[in-house]
Parts: structure tokens; C-alpha cells; sequence
């Protein structure tokens, strides 16, 4: 049996950013976890990559997920020089197509309407939070890209429009093996 305090922040959002690092930072080291996936627009990846090089925790690889490119005239490009800064720092930035949400099936829901199965399933992680969707989502990504292997125990974070509000131990998985994915922890959400 383990046990672990989980952290619940009274409100989703950016502000709970700084404190969702330091959990997955913290525990990354305590439990020997190689790899932290963040999903980033330049400002969170690279406060990430700053603070985990600040307090020594330079062996945890940090990979920034970015919107992909096709949602960038909607949502905003990244920041390239702070995803450049981050680099600098060691941390990986991969910009992938969206496992969940904003593929092919949103293409299809566009033109002919109806709601995907995979947006089914995207919706029903948003009951936990939007941020347990994100950080599934881009553990996947991270998988597919070749970044982390498949089966790999990592951390993944994810929030809503901005920063970062949750933060989940999981195995990754491909996106082709998506029901093998196994959260097997919350270190901190929202309410």
C-alpha cells in the first residue's frame, strides 16, 4: 500500500503553475522518475526548465509540448525564444498533432458535426479536470514522437488555457496502445 498527499487547488488556472512544477520536480527526484512532459507555450517549459536547474534536478528530461501548428492562427504561436531559452537549458520541445483533440476527427465534427469518439474520451478526462486530458494527451505525443518509450512511469501536466494546474504519475503509452495507459497517480488538480 502507498500512500502520498495529493494536492487540490480551490481553482483551476494559471496561478497554481509554480507549486505544480515543484510537486513533479520534487517528487520526479523521491521516486527516480526520468522524465516530466509539460505542455507549454514557452512561458511554462521554460520556468520548468529554470527552476529544476536551479534546485540541481538537471537529470530529469523536461519536454514542452506545444499546440501544433494547425491551431496556432486560433490560440497563438509558441514563444520560439523561450521554447530557445529552454533548449538551452536541456529541455526538449516537440510541437505534434493532437492525440485527443484537434486532429482528423475534429476535422470531421467541423464540417459534418457530431462529436468524435476520441473527443468522447477527451471530454470524460475533463471531469477530473482539463488539465488530466492535457497531460494524457501529451504523454501520448511524447510517446509517438519517440521521446520516452512506451511503458515508460513518468510525470505529466497539463491546465487549461495557460500554465499549469495538474499534475498525474502515469505509464505512457502510443496512442495506438491508448488503453494501456494507466494513471496511476494525482499529485495535484483542481477541484
Amino acid at each position: 500500500m502507498a500512500e502520498r498527499t495529493v494536492k487540490y487547488f480551490q481553482e483551476s488556472g494559471e496561478q497554481n503553475t509554480g507549486e505544480a512544477l515543484a510537486i513533479s520536480g520534487k517528487t520526479a527526484v523521491k521516486e527516480n522518475i526520468n522524465h516530466v512532459v509539460i505542455p507549454t507555450g514557452g512561458d511554462t517549459i521554460l520556468r520548468a526548465a529554470e527552476m529544476y536547474k536551479l534546485k540541481g534536478w538537471e537529470d530529469i528530461t523536461l519536454i514542452g509540448v506545444t499546440l501544433h501548428a494547425g491551431t496556432w492562427e486560433k490560440y497563438g504561436e509558441p514563444d520560439r525564444k523561450k521554447l530557445e531559452k529552454a533548449r538551452q537549458l536541456g529541455a526538449q520541445i516537440l510541437t505534434p498533432t493532437h492525440a485527443l483533440m484537434g486532429n482528423v476527427e475534429a476535422s470531421i465534427k467541423e464540417k459534418f458535426g457530431g462529436l468524435p469518439p476520441v473527443e468522447l474520451i477527451a471530454y470524460t478526462y475533463y471531469t477530473f479536470s482539463q488539465g488530466t486530458k492535457v497531460a494524457v494527451e501529451i504523454s501520448m505525443n511524447a510517446v509517438d514522437s519517440g521521446l520516452i518509450p512506451a511503458g515508460k512511469k513518468i510525470i505529466a501536466l497539463g491546465g487549461d488555457s495557460s500554465g499549469v494546474d495538474t499534475s498525474l504519475i502515469l505509464r505512457a503509452v502510443s496512442t495506438v496502445d491508448f488503453f494501456d495507459l494507466r494513471i496511476q497517480e494525482i499529485l495535484c488538480k483542481p477541484l
